[in-house]
Protein backbone atom coordinates (compact mmCIF):
# COMPACT_ATOMS: atom_id res chain seq x y z
CA UNK A 1 0.00 0.00 0.00
CA UNK A 2 2.78 2.78 0.62
CA UNK A 3 3.82 2.01 -2.92
CA UNK A 4 0.31 2.62 -4.02
CA UNK A 5 -0.32 5.79 -2.22
CA UNK A 6 3.13 7.47 -3.57
CA UNK A 7 2.46 6.28 -7.62
CA UNK A 8 -1.22 8.61 -6.85
CA UNK A 9 0.80 11.77 -4.87
CA UNK A 10 3.43 11.85 -8.23
CA UNK A 11 0.59 11.72 -10.81
CA UNK A 12 -1.09 14.60 -9.33
CA UNK A 13 2.58 16.88 -9.55
CA UNK A 14 1.99 15.96 -13.40
CA UNK A 15 -0.91 17.81 -14.10
CA UNK A 16 0.32 21.32 -13.17
CA UNK A 17 2.80 23.52 -14.96
CA UNK A 18 5.08 25.92 -13.04
CA UNK A 19 5.94 29.54 -14.68
CA UNK A 20 8.98 31.56 -13.21
CA UNK A 21 7.46 35.39 -12.85
CA UNK A 22 8.31 38.10 -14.97
CA UNK A 23 9.68 41.33 -14.25
CA UNK A 24 10.63 44.42 -16.43
CA UNK A 25 14.12 44.22 -16.22
CA UNK A 26 14.28 40.65 -17.46
CA UNK A 27 13.35 38.87 -20.58
CA UNK A 28 10.87 36.54 -20.95
CA UNK A 29 12.19 32.93 -20.66
CA UNK A 30 11.27 29.89 -21.22
CA UNK A 31 8.36 27.67 -19.31
CA UNK A 32 10.44 25.43 -16.98
CA UNK A 33 8.28 22.16 -15.82
CA UNK A 34 8.91 21.51 -12.51
CA UNK A 35 7.32 18.43 -12.36
CA UNK A 36 7.48 14.97 -14.29
CA UNK A 37 6.60 14.35 -17.63
CA UNK A 38 3.06 12.96 -18.50
CA UNK A 39 4.48 9.78 -20.25
CA UNK A 40 6.96 9.09 -16.97
CA UNK A 41 3.28 9.63 -14.57
CA UNK A 42 1.93 7.34 -16.92
CA UNK A 43 3.87 4.95 -17.45
CA UNK A 44 4.82 5.12 -13.01
CA UNK A 45 0.85 4.45 -12.86
CA UNK A 46 0.69 1.72 -14.69
CA UNK A 47 3.54 0.31 -12.65
CA UNK A 48 1.70 0.87 -9.67
CA UNK A 49 -1.22 -0.81 -10.88
CA UNK A 50 0.84 -4.09 -11.92
CA UNK A 51 2.22 -4.22 -8.29
CA UNK A 52 -0.87 -4.30 -6.72
CA UNK A 53 -2.53 -6.88 -9.19
CA UNK A 54 0.87 -8.73 -8.56
CA UNK A 55 -0.38 -8.34 -4.94
CA UNK A 56 -3.91 -9.35 -4.94
CA UNK A 57 -2.71 -12.32 -6.89
CA UNK A 58 -0.34 -13.50 -4.44
CA UNK A 59 -2.77 -13.17 -1.76
CA UNK A 60 -5.48 -15.45 -3.75
CA UNK A 61 -3.05 -18.07 -3.67
CA UNK A 62 -2.53 -17.59 -0.48
CA UNK A 63 -5.39 -17.94 -0.16
CA UNK A 64 -6.37 -20.65 -2.85
CA UNK A 65 -3.42 -22.90 -0.74
CA UNK A 66 -5.74 -23.08 2.66
CA UNK A 67 -8.42 -24.69 1.19
CA UNK A 68 -6.98 -28.00 1.04
CA UNK A 69 -5.58 -27.54 4.19
CA UNK A 70 -9.18 -26.54 5.74
CA UNK A 71 -11.04 -29.08 4.22
CA UNK A 72 -8.66 -31.93 5.41
CA UNK A 73 -8.85 -30.33 9.03
CA UNK A 74 -13.01 -30.96 8.20
CA UNK A 75 -12.86 -34.03 6.82
CA UNK A 76 -10.50 -35.37 9.87
CA UNK A 77 -12.71 -33.78 12.66
CA UNK A 78 -16.00 -35.46 10.90
CA UNK A 79 -13.69 -39.20 10.43
CA UNK A 80 -12.91 -38.70 14.66
CA UNK A 81 -16.77 -37.44 15.62
CA UNK A 82 -17.61 -40.65 13.73
CA UNK A 83 -15.16 -43.40 15.18
CA UNK A 84 -16.02 -41.92 18.84
CA UNK A 85 -19.86 -42.18 18.19
CA UNK A 86 -18.85 -45.77 17.10
CA UNK A 87 -16.87 -46.78 20.14
CA UNK A 88 -18.98 -45.21 22.32
CA UNK A 89 -22.23 -46.46 20.79
CA UNK A 90 -20.80 -50.23 19.83
CA UNK A 91 -17.39 -51.26 21.69
CA UNK A 92 -17.68 -49.45 24.52
CA UNK A 93 -20.91 -48.92 24.93
CA UNK A 94 -22.25 -49.63 28.56
CA UNK A 95 -25.36 -48.29 28.56
CA UNK A 96 -28.55 -51.13 29.25
CA UNK A 97 -30.53 -50.51 25.86
CA UNK A 98 -31.58 -54.03 26.43
CA UNK A 99 -34.65 -55.51 28.34
CA UNK A 100 -34.39 -54.92 32.30
CA UNK A 101 -33.61 -58.26 33.76
CA UNK A 102 -33.61 -59.21 37.42
CA UNK A 103 -30.24 -59.77 38.77
CA UNK A 104 -30.07 -63.91 40.07
CA UNK A 105 -32.74 -65.31 37.21
CA UNK A 106 -31.00 -68.21 35.22
CA UNK A 107 -31.18 -67.55 31.50
CA UNK A 108 -30.35 -70.17 28.82
CA UNK A 109 -28.50 -67.97 25.65
CA UNK A 110 -27.23 -69.83 22.52
CA UNK A 111 -23.73 -68.56 21.22
CA UNK A 112 -24.23 -69.06 17.16
CA UNK A 113 -21.08 -70.65 15.47
CA UNK A 114 -17.78 -68.25 14.60
CA UNK A 115 -19.53 -65.77 16.98
CA UNK A 116 -16.79 -62.70 17.85
CA UNK A 117 -16.79 -60.73 21.04
CA UNK A 118 -18.91 -58.02 19.99
CA UNK A 119 -21.93 -60.41 18.96
CA UNK A 120 -21.18 -62.21 22.21
CA UNK A 121 -20.85 -59.33 24.31
CA UNK A 122 -24.50 -58.22 23.05
CA UNK A 123 -26.20 -61.40 23.39
CA UNK A 124 -25.34 -61.48 27.26
CA UNK A 125 -25.93 -57.86 27.73
CA UNK A 126 -29.65 -58.35 26.05
CA UNK A 127 -30.11 -61.45 28.66
CA UNK A 128 -29.08 -59.28 31.29
CA UNK A 129 -26.11 -61.88 32.29
CA UNK A 130 -23.75 -58.34 31.83
CA UNK A 131 -24.34 -55.01 31.62
CA UNK A 132 -20.81 -53.29 31.31
CA UNK A 133 -19.56 -54.41 27.85
CA UNK A 134 -16.36 -52.62 28.80
CA UNK A 135 -15.96 -54.67 31.43
CA UNK A 136 -16.53 -57.76 29.85
CA UNK A 137 -13.80 -56.92 27.04
CA UNK A 138 -11.32 -55.32 29.66
CA UNK A 139 -11.70 -59.29 31.39
CA UNK A 140 -12.02 -60.86 27.65
CA UNK A 141 -8.42 -59.36 27.46
CA UNK A 142 -7.59 -60.23 30.81
CA UNK A 143 -7.54 -63.86 30.06
CA UNK A 144 -6.45 -63.72 26.88
CA UNK A 145 -9.78 -65.45 26.02
CA UNK A 146 -10.73 -63.85 22.35
CA UNK A 147 -9.95 -66.63 20.39
CA UNK A 148 -10.87 -69.02 23.22
CA UNK A 149 -14.64 -68.81 23.55
CA UNK A 150 -16.83 -71.77 22.57
CA UNK A 151 -20.02 -71.36 20.70
CA UNK A 152 -22.89 -73.19 22.53
CA UNK A 153 -25.65 -73.46 24.85
CA UNK A 154 -25.12 -71.67 28.24
CA UNK A 155 -26.84 -71.21 31.29
CA UNK A 156 -26.09 -68.25 33.12
CA UNK A 157 -27.43 -66.07 36.02
CA UNK A 158 -28.54 -62.61 35.44
CA UNK A 159 -26.33 -60.41 36.93
CA UNK A 160 -22.92 -62.27 37.03
CA UNK A 161 -19.34 -62.24 37.98
CA UNK A 162 -17.81 -60.87 34.13
CA UNK A 163 -14.90 -62.80 35.38
CA UNK A 164 -16.68 -66.17 35.79
CA UNK A 165 -18.48 -65.33 32.52
CA UNK A 166 -15.78 -65.30 30.49
CA UNK A 167 -14.33 -68.10 32.48
CA UNK A 168 -17.12 -70.14 31.63
CA UNK A 169 -16.60 -69.37 27.98
CA UNK A 170 -13.63 -70.47 27.84
CA UNK A 171 -14.51 -73.88 29.43
CA UNK A 172 -17.56 -74.55 26.59
CA UNK A 173 -21.53 -74.89 26.88
CA UNK A 174 -22.94 -75.77 30.47
CA UNK A 175 -26.59 -76.33 29.25
CA UNK A 176 -28.05 -79.15 28.46
CA UNK A 177 -30.81 -77.13 26.21
CA UNK A 178 -29.50 -78.17 23.16
CA UNK A 179 -27.46 -81.18 23.83
CA UNK A 180 -28.01 -85.07 23.56
CA UNK A 181 -25.97 -88.54 24.57
CA UNK A 182 -26.07 -91.37 22.37
CA UNK A 183 -25.31 -93.96 25.53
CA UNK A 184 -22.82 -96.94 23.79
CA UNK A 185 -24.05 -99.70 22.49
CA UNK A 186 -27.54 -98.20 20.76
CA UNK A 187 -28.00 -98.74 17.10
CA UNK A 188 -29.22 -96.10 14.69
CA UNK A 189 -32.95 -96.53 15.10
CA UNK A 190 -32.19 -95.82 18.93
CA UNK A 191 -29.86 -92.87 18.00
CA UNK A 192 -32.85 -91.49 15.59
CA UNK A 193 -35.38 -91.98 19.06
CA UNK A 194 -33.36 -89.42 20.83
CA UNK A 195 -32.74 -87.22 18.14
CA UNK A 196 -36.35 -86.74 18.06
CA UNK A 197 -37.04 -86.30 21.58
CA UNK A 198 -34.50 -83.52 22.49
CA UNK A 199 -33.86 -81.77 18.85
CA UNK A 200 -37.18 -82.36 17.99
CA UNK A 201 -35.90 -83.61 14.45
CA UNK A 202 -38.58 -86.43 13.35
CA UNK A 203 -37.24 -89.88 13.87
CA UNK A 204 -38.30 -90.89 10.18
CA UNK A 205 -36.66 -88.06 8.88
CA UNK A 206 -33.04 -88.88 10.52
CA UNK A 207 -33.55 -92.33 9.55
CA UNK A 208 -34.24 -91.57 5.81
CA UNK A 209 -31.04 -89.18 5.97
CA UNK A 210 -28.98 -91.94 7.97
CA UNK A 211 -27.72 -93.57 4.33
CA UNK A 212 -23.81 -94.29 3.64
CA UNK A 213 -24.24 -93.25 0.21
CA UNK A 214 -25.04 -89.98 1.48
CA UNK A 215 -21.61 -89.27 3.31
CA UNK A 216 -19.58 -91.54 1.74
CA UNK A 217 -17.94 -88.67 -0.10
CA UNK A 218 -16.78 -87.02 2.51
CA UNK A 219 -16.22 -89.49 4.90
CA UNK A 220 -14.07 -92.13 3.12
CA UNK A 221 -14.37 -95.17 5.75
CA UNK A 222 -18.02 -95.35 4.81
CA UNK A 223 -17.05 -97.21 1.95
CA UNK A 224 -17.09 -100.98 2.81
CA UNK A 225 -20.78 -100.25 4.51
CA UNK A 226 -23.13 -102.90 3.84
CA UNK A 227 -26.68 -101.99 3.23
CA UNK A 228 -26.11 -98.42 2.80
CA UNK A 229 -26.40 -98.30 6.94
CA UNK A 230 -24.12 -96.06 9.49
CA UNK A 231 -24.77 -98.67 11.98
CA UNK A 232 -21.21 -98.50 14.09
CA UNK A 233 -20.18 -95.06 12.27
CA UNK A 234 -22.33 -93.05 14.91
CA UNK A 235 -20.08 -92.40 17.57
CA UNK A 236 -21.87 -92.54 21.09
CA UNK A 237 -21.08 -89.71 22.97
CA UNK A 238 -22.57 -86.06 24.39
CA UNK A 239 -23.05 -83.89 22.17
CA UNK A 240 -24.40 -80.19 22.06
CA UNK A 241 -25.67 -78.52 19.10
CA UNK A 242 -26.37 -75.14 20.79
CA UNK A 243 -25.28 -72.73 18.17
CA UNK A 244 -25.56 -74.88 15.19
CA UNK A 245 -27.90 -76.07 12.67
CA UNK A 246 -30.66 -78.11 13.97
CA UNK A 247 -31.13 -80.75 11.24
CA UNK A 248 -31.15 -84.95 10.44
CA UNK A 249 -28.20 -83.82 8.40
CA UNK A 250 -25.92 -81.77 11.01
CA UNK A 251 -26.55 -84.11 13.59
CA UNK A 252 -25.60 -86.86 11.44
CA UNK A 253 -22.20 -85.42 10.42
CA UNK A 254 -21.64 -84.53 14.22
CA UNK A 255 -21.37 -87.92 14.96
CA UNK A 256 -19.62 -88.88 11.76
CA UNK A 257 -17.04 -86.41 12.35
CA UNK A 258 -16.63 -87.45 15.61
CA UNK A 259 -15.81 -91.40 14.80
CA UNK A 260 -13.53 -89.68 12.51
CA UNK A 261 -11.77 -88.17 15.13
CA UNK A 262 -11.50 -90.87 17.33
CA UNK A 263 -11.88 -94.13 15.66
CA UNK A 264 -10.40 -93.35 11.89
CA UNK A 265 -7.02 -92.24 13.29
CA UNK A 266 -6.63 -95.79 15.28
CA UNK A 267 -3.84 -98.18 13.77
CA UNK A 268 -6.28 -100.40 11.97
CA UNK A 269 -3.41 -101.66 9.50
CA UNK A 270 -1.20 -102.83 12.29
CA UNK A 271 -3.68 -104.57 13.88
CA UNK A 272 -4.93 -106.32 11.22
CA UNK A 273 -1.38 -107.82 10.25
CA UNK A 274 -1.66 -108.97 14.18
CA UNK A 275 -4.56 -110.71 14.18
CA UNK A 276 -3.88 -112.33 10.94
CA UNK A 277 -1.05 -113.49 12.04
CA UNK A 278 -2.20 -114.56 15.14
CA UNK A 279 -5.36 -116.21 14.50
CA UNK A 280 -5.58 -116.67 10.60
CA UNK A 281 -8.12 -114.18 10.00
CA UNK A 282 -8.92 -111.73 7.24
CA UNK A 283 -10.06 -108.98 8.72
CA UNK A 284 -10.91 -105.89 7.19
CA UNK A 285 -11.22 -102.04 9.04
CA UNK A 286 -15.25 -102.64 8.75
CA UNK A 287 -14.82 -106.13 10.20
CA UNK A 288 -13.26 -105.20 13.05
CA UNK A 289 -16.02 -102.65 13.93
CA UNK A 290 -18.38 -105.29 13.33
CA UNK A 291 -16.99 -107.30 15.61
CA UNK A 292 -16.36 -104.23 18.21
CA UNK A 293 -20.17 -104.32 18.11
CA UNK A 294 -20.79 -107.38 18.98
CA UNK A 295 -18.08 -107.08 21.84
CA UNK A 296 -20.26 -104.20 23.09
CA UNK A 297 -23.11 -106.04 23.29
CA UNK A 298 -21.95 -109.32 25.67
CA UNK A 299 -18.92 -107.78 27.90
CA UNK A 300 -20.16 -105.39 31.04
CA UNK A 301 -17.41 -104.51 33.07
CA UNK A 302 -13.64 -105.02 34.20
CA UNK A 303 -11.78 -107.16 31.54
CA UNK A 304 -14.69 -108.03 29.44
CA UNK A 305 -14.19 -106.73 26.68
CA UNK A 306 -10.65 -108.21 25.93
CA UNK A 307 -11.38 -111.15 26.97
CA UNK A 308 -14.91 -111.61 24.97
CA UNK A 309 -12.31 -109.93 21.99
CA UNK A 310 -10.13 -112.81 22.69
CA UNK A 311 -12.79 -115.94 23.49
CA UNK A 312 -14.56 -114.93 19.92
CA UNK A 313 -11.19 -114.54 17.81
CA UNK A 314 -10.24 -117.91 19.10
CA UNK A 315 -13.78 -119.51 17.63
CA UNK A 316 -13.31 -118.10 14.49
CA UNK A 317 -9.48 -119.80 14.47
CA UNK A 318 -10.79 -122.60 14.86
CA UNK A 319 -13.67 -122.87 12.51
CA UNK A 320 -16.48 -122.21 15.43
CA UNK A 321 -19.73 -120.52 15.03
CA UNK A 322 -20.05 -117.48 17.49
CA UNK A 323 -22.84 -118.14 18.89
CA UNK A 324 -23.63 -114.79 20.18
CA UNK A 325 -27.45 -114.28 21.30
CA UNK A 326 -26.65 -110.12 20.90
CA UNK A 327 -26.50 -110.53 17.05
CA UNK A 328 -29.66 -111.98 16.89
CA UNK A 329 -31.20 -109.47 19.46
CA UNK A 330 -30.03 -107.14 16.31
CA UNK A 331 -33.18 -109.34 14.25
CA UNK A 332 -35.70 -109.29 17.64
CA UNK A 333 -34.85 -105.86 18.87
CA UNK A 334 -35.25 -107.42 22.33
CA UNK A 335 -34.61 -110.72 24.36
CA UNK A 336 -33.78 -114.14 22.16
CA UNK A 337 -35.77 -116.76 22.88
CA UNK A 338 -34.80 -120.35 21.89
CA UNK A 339 -37.08 -120.05 19.14
CA UNK A 340 -35.51 -117.39 17.71
CA UNK A 341 -32.24 -119.15 17.88
CA UNK A 342 -33.51 -121.28 15.05
CA UNK A 343 -34.49 -118.68 12.74
CA UNK A 344 -32.68 -118.42 9.42
CA UNK A 345 -30.72 -115.40 9.12
CA UNK A 346 -27.64 -113.63 8.29
CA UNK A 347 -27.22 -112.50 12.20
CA UNK A 348 -28.24 -115.78 13.10
CA UNK A 349 -24.37 -116.52 14.55
CA UNK A 350 -25.50 -119.86 16.07
CA UNK A 351 -26.58 -121.44 12.44
CA UNK A 352 -23.73 -119.32 10.18
CA UNK A 353 -20.32 -118.74 10.78
CA UNK A 354 -18.29 -115.79 11.10
CA UNK A 355 -19.49 -112.73 11.54
CA UNK A 356 -22.88 -110.56 10.96
CA UNK A 357 -23.20 -108.91 8.07
CA UNK A 358 -23.25 -105.36 9.61
CA UNK A 359 -22.43 -104.24 12.67
CA UNK A 360 -25.26 -104.62 15.27
CA UNK A 361 -25.14 -101.25 17.19
CA UNK A 362 -22.61 -98.25 17.86
CA UNK A 363 -19.91 -99.61 19.69
CA UNK A 364 -17.61 -97.68 22.62
CA UNK A 365 -13.54 -96.65 22.07
CA UNK A 366 -13.52 -99.45 24.31
CA UNK A 367 -14.76 -102.11 22.69
CA UNK A 368 -13.17 -101.34 19.05
CA UNK A 369 -9.76 -100.69 20.90
CA UNK A 370 -10.30 -104.52 22.49
CA UNK A 371 -11.60 -105.67 18.70
CA UNK A 372 -8.15 -104.07 17.72
CA UNK A 373 -6.02 -105.84 20.52
CA UNK A 374 -7.43 -109.07 21.99
CA UNK A 375 -6.45 -110.61 25.73
CA UNK A 376 -3.93 -113.27 24.73
CA UNK A 377 -5.73 -116.11 26.08
CA UNK A 378 -7.11 -119.63 24.61
CA UNK A 379 -11.19 -118.87 26.17
CA UNK A 380 -13.96 -120.99 23.96
CA UNK A 381 -16.53 -120.00 26.25
CA UNK A 382 -17.86 -117.43 28.15
CA UNK A 383 -20.73 -116.50 30.70
CA UNK A 384 -21.96 -113.32 31.73
CA UNK A 385 -25.05 -112.61 33.77
CA UNK A 386 -26.24 -109.33 35.18
CA UNK A 387 -29.68 -109.69 36.41
CA UNK A 388 -31.28 -108.31 39.54
CA UNK A 389 -28.35 -107.63 41.42
CA UNK A 390 -26.62 -110.87 40.79
CA UNK A 391 -23.14 -110.97 39.06
CA UNK A 392 -21.06 -113.76 37.87
CA UNK A 393 -18.61 -113.66 35.46
CA UNK A 394 -16.85 -116.71 33.95
CA UNK A 395 -14.61 -117.10 31.06
CA UNK A 396 -13.75 -121.49 29.80
CA UNK A 397 -11.26 -123.22 27.78
CA UNK A 398 -13.55 -126.20 27.17
CA UNK A 399 -16.68 -126.95 27.28
CA UNK A 400 -16.68 -128.87 30.37
CA UNK A 401 -15.51 -126.19 32.00
CA UNK A 402 -18.79 -123.75 30.75
CA UNK A 403 -21.19 -126.35 32.10
CA UNK A 404 -19.75 -126.44 35.37
CA UNK A 405 -19.93 -122.26 34.93
CA UNK A 406 -23.64 -122.66 34.22
CA UNK A 407 -24.62 -125.29 36.80
CA UNK A 408 -23.00 -122.67 39.31
CA UNK A 409 -25.05 -120.06 37.97
CA UNK A 410 -28.63 -122.23 37.98
CA UNK A 411 -27.58 -123.37 41.89
CA UNK A 412 -27.06 -119.92 43.04
CA UNK A 413 -29.79 -118.44 41.21
CA UNK A 414 -32.23 -121.24 42.46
Amino acid sequence: MAQTQQGSHLTGGSNQSQQAPQTPMAKATPMVQTGISRRSAQATRRAAQQAGKHDRRRRRRNSQMHVPIIAFVIVAIAVMGALTYWLTHTVLDTTDDGPTVEPGLEVNITIPEGAGGAEISEILREAGVISDTAAFFKEVRNQDAEASMKSGSYSFVTGANVKEVVRQLVEGPNSTADSFTIPEGYNVADVARIVEERLGIPADEFLERAKASNYVNDYPFLSEAVDDSLEGFLFPKTYDMGGKEKSADSVIRTLLNQYATEVATLDFESARNELAAKYDVDMSDYKILIMASVIEKEAYSGDDWVNVSSTFYNRLNQWMPLQSDATMGYVTGGAVTPEDLEIESPYNTYLNYGLPPTPICNPSLQSIEAALHPADTNYLYFLIVEENGYSYHAFSETYDQHLEAINKVDAETA
